[in-house]
């Protein structure tokens, strides 16, 4: 019964199924006159040798070319037919974007083919990243940190006792193909003086998200469909955790927004508790991804913290992936001053272990020196590359254009998103890959 209503009134789809059954009949009728069934002689008689007055050869060449007619033009009717079927059933789901069926298509199944592609860290310069790598692959993750406790992703964690949703907000948003009206949403900050002054909506939504559901893994899930996420967005863990540092004077600052505050040298960090337990599908995501990207982002304070998550370092070095981290282009005042490149790879080194990184990707794209001068107010610096040293940890690196100059220095989303792509593909050469990496070079479409 649930089949008929099909046929209900109003549908706009009865119509077309008649016009393909006409189709239908015309290709039957067209092969039956090619193949010269016996049962429509006396009708091929009738009209060939009526019109015609043509016998032997002639008759049956004239035969063969009027059923292949007929067969041309029910085939024509039953694509036609089909076409308006789908089209009425698209607008109805896809109202805004029923004429952009076959990109649609086209974009889902090149996304699907993608290679599994794991993110770990934090704050803005992981959102940047996902923006790019979004429109490379759907098979994306991103495992992120969960020791912010500044700010309203702070207020929430004290007050509701939840893992702070901000960094988790940026990621939903960087991975959202959705309407920017809701990214603005999702981004709007309340202003005032009421309690509800510097919060986020989006911080809200996942609160209350949590609640709702109990779990946070699964309000992450179900903000994903809102947001129509190209990929998963999972936190490091789900319990409450705090960020302390141990600077080279032996003094330890506890709360990962005070550690860049005091402007000491960080020897380590460490989270409070000392064992924490991973979120299962996230230490998975990282046991099976093709690519695992560390960063961009604060060092300590957004790439360490799901390093020191139990397991987490530990499947880093077990994987067989591609192991990538992107270099910050600018020193961080008060966490990395002074640091090159080297100097950041050898304290992820240093917390997670020898072989969980591969390359380094850093910036070779000249920085203007008025952007320079203003950030040397900031006691911020451009990281210099020191290649030599780099070579002495046993990791590679890779020089590339990866910054946007506006007002300010930023990872720029489709520079570094495609040379990360290139990187991928490249660094585990076969034809598929190859073939890949010529659509990330040129922009091909695939075929």
């Amino acid at each position: 019964m649930h089949l008929l209503k099909w046929l209900y009134p109003g549908m706009r789809f009865k119509r077309w199924l008649f016009l393909f059954a006409v189709g239908v009949m015309m290709v039957s009728l067209g092969l039956a006159v090619v193949f010269n069934y016996k049962y429509i002689d006396n009708i091929e008689e009738l009209i060939f040798r009526t019109v015609y007055m043509w016998t032997g050869t002639y008759y049956y060449m004239v035969t063969a070319v009027v059923g292949s007619v007929v067969i041309l033009v029910g085939s024509i009717i039953m694509l036609l037919a089909t076409r308006m079927i789908i089209r009425s059933v698209i607008t109805v789901l896809l109202p805004d974007s029923s004429d952009k069926l076959v990109d649609l298509i086209y974009e889902k199944r090149k996304l699907n083919r993608g290679p599994a592609v794991t993110v770990i860290g934090g704050g803005t310069g992981l959102s940047v990243l996902l923006r790019g790598i979004k429109e490379a692959t759907s098979n994306v993750t991103a495992v992120v940190t969960v020791a912010d406790d500044g700010g309203s992703s702070g207020r929430l964690r004290e007050e509701l006792g939840i893992i702070p949703p901000g960094d988790l907000r940026n990621c939903l948003v960087a991975l959202a193909d959705t309407e920017p009206l809701m990214e603005k949403l999702f981004q709007h900050r309340f202003g005032g003086t009421s309690e509800l002054a510097g919060h986020s909506f989006g911080n809200l939504f996942i609160a209350a998200m949590t609640e709702v559901t109990g779990d946070v893994e699964t309000a992450l899930k179900e903000s994903s469909k809102v947001l129509a996420v190209k990929g998963r967005v999972l936190p490091a863990s789900t319990e409450i955790v705090r960020l302390n540092a141990t600077m080279t004077d032996g003094s330890v600052v506890e709360g990962e927004s005070q550690i860049p505050l005091v402007h000491k040298r960080i020897h380590r960090v460490h989270l409070s508790p000392e064992h924490v337990k991973p979120v299962a599908s996230s230490i998975e995501a990282i046991k099976k991804a093709d690519a695992i990207i560390l960063g961009p982002g604060s060092l300590y304070t957004s790439i360490m913290p799901n390093l020191l998550v139990d397991d987490v370092a530990k499947t880093l070095r077990d994987s067989k992936a591609v192991k990538i981290y992107i270099c910050n282009v600018m020193t961080q005042s008060g966490e990395t001053d002074g640091y090159t490149a080297s100097m950041h790879a050898k304290a992820i080194l240093d917390h997670a272990g020898p072989g969980s990184i591969d390359y380094v990707l850093v910036n070779s794209g000249a920085i203007s020196p008025e952007l320079q001068e203003f950030y040397a107010k900031q006691n911020s610096f451009p990281v210099l590359v020191d290649e030599d040293e780099l070579n002495a940890l046993g990791v590679g690196f890779v020089k590339a254009d990866i910054i946007s100059e506006t007002n300010v220095i930023h990872h720029d989303p489709v520079k570094l998103s495609r040379n990360v792509m290139k990187m991928v593909y490249g660094l585990k050469a076969n034809p598929e890959n190859m073939r890949m990496l010529d659509y990330y070079m040129t922009g091909n479409k695939l075929k």
